[in-house]
């Protein structure tokens, strides 16, 4: 475990387990680090050196007051390589953290990254614009931080028990413990961050970057995603890469890295050693 601070003061924390060739985890809002633990112990297993931090204002991190902007979460993030000297690594990133992985990578990643994976990633763009017609409406986001202004407890009790795992769909079967694991995660952090983190998820135009990354990258979506519809990010994101591929999953939700580890980290494992 460890500790790095940042040019702004801002302490990161992180953890690195393992040696060979180095995989870096990047999480979604409002959670931490943690929510990767079913693919760090996977490739740890697997001789790997597995490093997930955890982002400003979010989980052990300090609660910075400022700076929740994709500018700074990748800043932050090359700090972080750079103090762990980190070379020849792949970046995965989920949800926010698929944005924060495609701007640093974009920007600073240069000799230092093999690959990129993005999972139920929020690039190119979620919010609707005159450019971005098939995005949500900023009213939706608007409504987000309604809820977490008015009891984040409730909001994030709903999210986890709803939407992020398809556990609202007919049929789910939801898991207690998966549920209270988000929720742990999600009140760890701060509220100004993960309100301020909801304009960075939402409002930051990636294209530029993804147009921008030369590594091979690793598209994955599961087509019942209700946080982050693919029509508007996964199938736009692929068209704008480079180097990129399309694993589309039927079914599967946002939360897909839990609900179904198993078959992520299969994908993850033959994409990793390809």
């Amino acid at each position: 475990m460890g500790m790095i601070a940042t040019k702004d003061g801002t302490e990161i924390f992180y953890k690195d387990w393992g040696e060979g060739q180095p995989i870096v985890f990047h999480h979604g809002w409002p959670l931490s680090g943690d929510d990767w633990d079913a693919q760090m112990l996977f490739f740890l297993a697997r001789g790997y050196r597995v490093i997930a931090h955890d982002r400003r204002g979010h989980g052990r991190s300090s609660q910075a007051a400022s700076g929740h902007d994709m500018d700074h979460y990748a800043a932050d993030v090359a700090a972080m390589v750079e103090h762990l000297d980190l070379r020849d690594a792949i970046h995965i990133g989920h949800s926010t953290g698929g944005g924060e992985a495609t701007r640093y990578v974009a920007r600073h990643g240069k000799g230092r990254v093999a690959k990129l994976v993005l999972i139920g990633a929020v690039p190119p763009l979620m919010v609707k614009t005159p450019d971005n017609p098939g995005g949500l409406p900023v009213e939706v986001f608007d409504g987000f931080r309604q809820q977490l202004a008015a009891n984040r407890a409730q909001f994030y009790l709903d999210v986890a028990s709803g939407p992020f795992y398809g556990y609202n769909r007919p049929g789910a079967q939801a898991q207690d413990g998966v549920i209270r694991n988000w929720w742990r995660q999600g009140m760890m952090g701060g509220a100004n961050a993960h309100y301020h983190g909801i304009k960075a998820f939402s409002e930051t135009d990636f294209t530029a970057d993804l147009q921008a990354i030369e590594v091979p990258t690793l598209v994955m979506h599961g087509d019942d995603d209700q946080i982050v519809p693919i029509a508007d990010s996964a199938l736009l994101s692929v068209k704008l890469l480079k180097r990129g591929t399309l694993k589309v999953y039927e079914g599967l939700p946002h939360g897909l890295c839990t609900t179904h580890a198993d078959i992520v980290n299969a994908a993850l494992l033959e994409f990793v050693q390809g």
